[in-house]
């Protein structure tokens, strides 16, 4: 068998070596469409409700996550409605001389449209940059009920990124429930359609990579 004997490749061997890469190729290609097809769904968390110290809304999406958050009070879910804010852009305005009402504002007043008494909602301190902030926030504010639970509102694709920000800096505050907007437009199963999700999406992949680093990003000055 002078072919073995001499070390030379059979012609069926050169046939096979770049077969196999085309399958390795085609099977990464394959992963890689699975994962971006998918990605859209693989974001959203739904999470049933359950009875809770409080519903904390999240900032952003406005009305749409006050919204959502007086439909769970009024069905009975929790007595009290919490509230985050934000210095931004209030304080660089007021050095302005502009007035700025808060977003918080906004939200108490729609809550309050909504059948939700004043005396039930609250608007948390320390004021709030990011979501990892307001984590934190909503965490101490729980905390003081030594144990409880609290329902966060937000939008569909932002959820699994909240979940992951409260396992990592208010886990051992208390027991959160991650809710979604029922009403939210974004499309998982298509996302790609338009650039509002598109964006969102992004966003979320890579805020979610920033939480499992660690957090090594921080917000701009």
């Amino acid at each position: 068998m002078p072919g073995f004997l001499s070390g030379t490749i059979l012609p069926n061997e050169r046939v096979r070596r770049p077969q196999l890469w085309v399958l390795l190729v085609g099977a990464i290609l394959f992963i890689g469409l699975l994962i971006f097809l998918n990605v859209g769904r693989w974001l959203v968390v739904e999470e049933p409700l359950r009875k809770a110290t409080a519903i904390a809304v999240l900032s952003g999406q406005m009305p749409e996550r006050a919204l959502e958050a007086a439909r769970i009070y009024n069905q009975g879910y929790a007595p009290r409605v919490w509230l985050t804010h934000a210095t931004e852009p209030g304080a660089t305005l007021e050095k302005l001389a502009v007035q700025y009402v808060g977003e918080e504002r906004y939200d108490k007043e729609l809550l309050m449209h909504k059948g939700v008494p004043e005396s039930a909602i609250e608007v948390l301190d320390p004021p709030i940059v990011n979501t990892a902030d307001e984590m934190t926030t909503i965490g101490a504010a729980l905390a003081k009920e030594k144990g409880g639970m609290v329902i966060l509102v937000t939008s569909k694709v932002h959820t699994r990124r909240v979940r992951a920000l409260w396992d990592r800096l208010a886990g051992h505050d208390g027991t959160a429930i991650v809710r979604g907007d029922t009403d939210d437009a974004y499309d998982a199963a298509h996302w790609w359609r338009n650039t509002t999700d598109a964006l969102n999406v992004v966003r979320e992949v890579l805020g979610l990579m920033n939480a499992w680093a660690g957090l090594p990003l921080r917000p701009s000055n």
